[in-house]
């Protein structure tokens, strides 16, 4: 039998705690799956979510809190029901019941932990779906609760679930609010805290400086644990959104070794597989985003660890992390879909590393253009990464073109008459005519002069 919610409403308002929690927890199971709302009701849901939250703030039993905001959780869904939930009273509110209100001097009594999930699911989504909300819990300084117990995630009283939630939120916030990606980031010291987070959740030990490993050397080669890579993923997400400009501005010397100690434990998320190949590609895919917005100079740490048995050696350097970030590219490539969301970033990436680092630059040279010996088929003709490559550079999305042109034109060191030979004129004169090259010479990159030596072929086909 469908449930009265004027009833409910009505035991609510009678204000007895024990008669409200059933019919609350009697509401909330009838609900539980329902995730769209009608018009129908509307009203009432609005009368009963602002009952709920005045109840929420009298002095009642775990049981009851639990109930009550699991009703506002529910509630919560409706994107026309919010206004209740949306008030500064309502999110202080909830933020005590998360245990992250902000105030200053005082420690408030830790809630009961099942409390604390359901109230930060609760901020969730009323974070999410609506603005005041977000600006209220900005001006309530909720993510400086939220950072505070981030520092202690080394304290396995904490469950999964409170830890996983406390970064949701932070990277709702940071995502939703510049104000509070920019206190994170400065005030709060952001980077610092999520990367020693980092170095926590994936239990971690240096072997050198720029290089580490798994703490328990028996974990050596397994998958990442399932709760650790969900946790890891949300914290790269947040780090991804207070690091959007950094990449573009100057660093100094001190900025420069926290990112250095960042990117070492990229490498790590890089060379590391979750649990299943889709997780293991999502993982890497917040990895290569990340990746891409740290300070070039930083990204030699990449290189940095030495050859070892079963290593890919490169003129002398560990190339294991540049292959994945080629095999990674490779594999967005054969997939041709929404090429600018997963593609773009990982040939940004290469190209920006090829353009500093020579050992990179040769490296993927000879694995993107190998000496010229298929002269009778046209340059995006075939399935090498060279010919998947030059096909992008005709491609309808303007970015997914010119990323793949940029990075092409970097192996070719920025030489116009090697960027034809390996691409085609055709295909070439999109960035040619760019960057005023169409007469030929070269890029404004500096590169070392080492000479394209032509295969026999290539010299056979070649006008004469």
């Amino acid at each position: 039998m469908k449930m009265d919610l004027n009833a409910v409403i009505e035991t609510v308002e009678a204000g007895y705690q024990d008669a409200a929690m059933m019919a609350l927890q009697a509401f909330n199971k009838e609900k539980c799956q329902c995730f769209t709302f009608d018009g129908d009701g509307r009203v009432e849901r609005q009368r009963l979510g602002k009952l709920v939250i005045r109840f929420l703030e009298r002095d009642l039993q775990p049981s009851c809190q639990l109930a009550c905001l699991e009703t506002i959780r529910i509630l919560s869904r409706d994107k026309n029901c919010l206004e209740p939930f949306a008030t500064p009273q309502a999110i202080q509110t909830l933020g005590r019941h998360a245990g992250i209100e902000h105030s200053e001097g005082v420690t408030s009594e830790i809630p009961d932990v099942e409390v604390i999930v359901e109230a930060l699911k609760c901020l969730c989504n009323i974070v999410f779906n609506s603005p005041s909300a977000q600006e209220v819990g900005a001006e309530l300084r909720l993510i400086v609760g939220l950072t505070e117990r981030l520092k202690l995630c080394k304290d396995r009283n904490w469950s999964h679930e409170v830890r996983f939630f406390d970064l949701r939120l932070t990277f709702l916030f940071t995502a939703l609010r510049v104000d509070v990606r920019g206190q994170l980031a400065h005030e709060l010291r952001g980077v610092s805290l999520l990367s020693d987070a980092l170095e926590s959740t994936l239990g971690l030990r240096w072997l050198d400086t720029f290089e580490v490993a798994r703490a328990d050397k028996g974990d050596e080669g397994l998958p990442l644990p399932r709760q650790e890579t969900e946790r890891t993923m949300e914290i790269l997400k947040i780090l991804f959104n207070i690091t959007f400009d950094t990449s573009r501005r100057d660093v100094d010397e001190e900025e420069a070794a926290l990112y250095r100690h960042l990117c070492a434990i990229l490498r790590f998320c890089l060379m590391s597989k979750a649990d299943g190949e889709d997780r293991t590609e999502e993982f890497h895919s917040h990895t290569v985003n990340l990746l891409g917005n740290l300070p070039l100079m930083c990204l030699d740490v990449l290189l940095t660890p030495k050859v070892q048995q079963g290593s890919i050696e490169y003129m002398g350097v560990n190339m294991d992390a540049v292959s994945m970030l080629l095999d990674f590219m490779d594999r967005r490539l054969d997939r041709e879909h929404k090429l600018k969301e997963t593609l773009t970033p990982s040939l940004n990436l290469l190209t920006e590393s090829a353009r500093v680092h020579r050992e990179t630059r040769k490296f993927l040279r000879m694995k993107i253009l190998p000496p010229l010996r298929d002269v009778k088929n046209r340059p995006e003709v075939g399935n090498s990464l060279r010919n998947k490559l030059v096909r992008l550079m005709t491609h309808i999305d303007t970015d997914v073109k010119h990323c793949a042109a940029e990075l092409l034109f970097v192996l070719c060191k920025e030489s116009v008459s090697r960027f034809v030979k390996y691409t085609g004129y055709g295909n070439a004169a999109g960035l040619l005519a760019a960057r005023g090259l169409m007469c030929g010479g070269r890029g404004k990159g500096r590169y070392s002069e080492d000479e394209d030596t032509d295969t026999e072929e290539y010299r056979e086909a070649k006008p004469k």
